[in-house]
């Protein structure tokens, strides 16, 4: 146990874990009497200006926000977030168990490979998690076993949505090094061509998980970081059943739809997955030995007491219930229900919209978003019923609305709000086109890259009309994002010629040391060095 406390809480004890972006310790809750986790971002990661540092910064408080809205067991409970100092911290859950690339490796040293049955149940147990999360949307981008925890009770624990955030397309940029943000080994194609992602880049990684667990190894290894990523894009994985004919071909099947390089020819959501799993799990019989550690344990015997813990911790003593004289329990009886008047039904009070609003503007401020999200969203069909739906009043409201549910990373809900207000303004004018430019960021996030390119090549038009869009840099930025799209769905050639055009124009408007063309510059150097 060290001295040192963070958020005048919060007492280090031991390191867990240290990577890019900061250091992961066991500590002691002062106030509630509890060991949890607490995640620091490196004091030299986010000191000074740097725009390296202040995008970690940024990550860093995206991930408290986000990895918080997700409501699932197989994620870490998140406590606490704030600052200390200079550095910032992540409250999460003390997870007893082993991590499961540990629990791999000592698998294979004490018993041989990983049972199928085994893969089956942690992969299933992780589309369940993945599902949740994709649905807010998030994509974690760093799936791989040093991320799961296997508990006692068999159940498996996603960790450090951290790399993951949002789906956000400035974090699917490249590093300062040029180093697309990931694992190298577990990376999908499309990632490490720094395109955009979405669920199916998880989707990916899962499958890499999965071809681990039931060979031992990575389908694709290598002596350096370009070399495995080159054989990401262009090699096939070698199939698992000549060396384990064992395992089902079904099972073989879906993991080879699992690392197409093509997103489009991947399942489409970790819910097929599960469903392409839920006949090769194991039957709910509870029949034979589940040794501790054991994750076809939710399956076999779910809800069972964890291992040793049943002799550990006695049971909660109870009251014995109430008995008649001749032994019989019997339920214990209410008070009867005095008769009343009926109470007046009361007079329906007329919604203080201004009040309503300002309220929402003072959450704002202090950056309580859900909270504005749940008063602007009630408040609106109040104001429609009272001004009219396409007054001036609701079209401010749900354009407050719109913008505060993407600020929350709630892009499902808000791209219905921003197509309803793109189609108040006539086609082709000023606001219509940012609410349809909102929608396809929108659309982005939610992992329908198809669908999102076409939106931003209908608007590129227009925004590079310069009496109608005077901001120059906007359609350099969409130009960007069509790029990125491009390579998402496999499309290099498209990708890198948009990118040498946007090369030229974004260096003649901000100058070549600009942040701007510096980053499609690494991109560019990057897509040469795996084409």
């Amino acid at each position: 146990m060290t001295e040192r406390l963070i958020g005048d809480r919060y007492q280090l004890a031991s390191i867990l874990g240290q990577g890019g972006m900061g250091q992961v310790w066991t500590a002691y809750d002062r106030r509630l009497d509890r060991r949890v986790a607490v995640k620091l971002l490196r004091p030299d990661k986010v000191a000074g200006p740097g725009t390296v540092a202040e995008e970690l910064r940024r990550r860093f408080v995206r991930e408290c926000r986000v990895t918080a809205q997700v409501d699932h067991p197989g994620l870490v409970t998140v406590h606490d977030a704030g600052s200390d100092g200079d550095e910032l911290f992540l409250v999460m859950g003390y997870v007893e168990g082993s991590d499961l690339a540990d629990h791999l490796a000592d698998h294979v040293a004490t018993h041989g490979p990983y049972p199928w049955q085994w893969a089956v149940a942690v992969v299933a147990q992780l589309c369940s998690v993945l599902s949740a999360v994709h649905a807010v949307p998030i994509v974690h981008r760093d799936l791989k076993p040093r991320n799961v925890m296997v508990r006692p009770d068999g159940t498996v624990l996603v960790l450090d949505l951290g790399v993951a955030s949002v789906m956000d397309t400035d974090t699917t940029r490249l590093t300062s090094t040029g180093t697309p943000i990931g694992s190298p080994a577990y990376m999908a194609p499309e990632q490490a061509m720094s395109g955009a992602v979405g669920p199916y880049t998880d989707l990916y990684a899962l499958g890499v998980l999965l071809y681990e667990l039931l060979s031992g190894n990575v389908p694709f290894a290598g002596s350096t970081a370009l070399g495995v990523l080159h054989r990401h894009l262009y090699e096939a994985p070698v199939p698992v059943r000549p060396q384990r004919p064992e395992v089902p071909q079904e099972l073989e099947a879906l993991l080879m739809r699992l690392l197409a390089k093509d997103p489009q020819d991947r399942p489409s959501s970790a819910q097929e997955v599960y469903e392409a799993l839920a006949p090769l799990l194991p039957a709910r019989d509870g029949r034979g030995p589940v040794r501790p550690l054991d994750p076809t344990r939710p399956f076999v015997r779910p809800q069972a007491p964890w291992p040793d813990r049943a002799a550990v911790i006695p049971p909660r003593p109870t009251t014995p219930p109430t008995s008649t004289p001749t032994g019989t329990p019997v339920p214990p009886t209410s008070a009867p229900t005095p008769t009343r008047n009926p109470a007046p039904v009361p007079v329906p009070q007329k919604p203080d919209i201004p009040g309503a609003v300002d309220q929402a503007r003072t959450l704002l401020d202090q950056g309580r978003l859900t909270q504005a999200v749940d008063i602007l969203g009630g408040i609106l069909p109040a104001a429609a019923a009272e001004h009219g739906e396409h007054s001036p009043v609701v079209r401010s409201l749900r354009k407050q609305y719109a913008a505060t549910l993407m600020d929350d990373g709630q892009y499902r809900r808000a791209l219905p709000e921003l197509r309803r207000l793109a189609e108040e303004f006539p086609a082709g004018d000023p606001q219509s086109l940012r609410f349809r430019y909102d929608a396809a960021q929108c659309l982005e996030q939610l992992g329908e890259p198809a669908a999102a390119l076409a939106e931003y090549r209908s608007l590129l038009p227009y925004f590079e009309n310069r009496y109608a869009n005077p901001d120059q840099a906007l359609p350099l930025e969409i130009r960007r994002r069509i790029a990125h799209l491009l390579l998402s769905l496999g499309d290099r050639p498209a990708a890198h010629d948009t990118l040498a055009r946007l090369l030229f124009d974004a260096e003649r408007l901000h100058g070549p040391t600009h942040p701007f063309p510096s980053e499609i510059r690494r991109t560019l150097q990057w897509l040469s060095q795996v084409r």
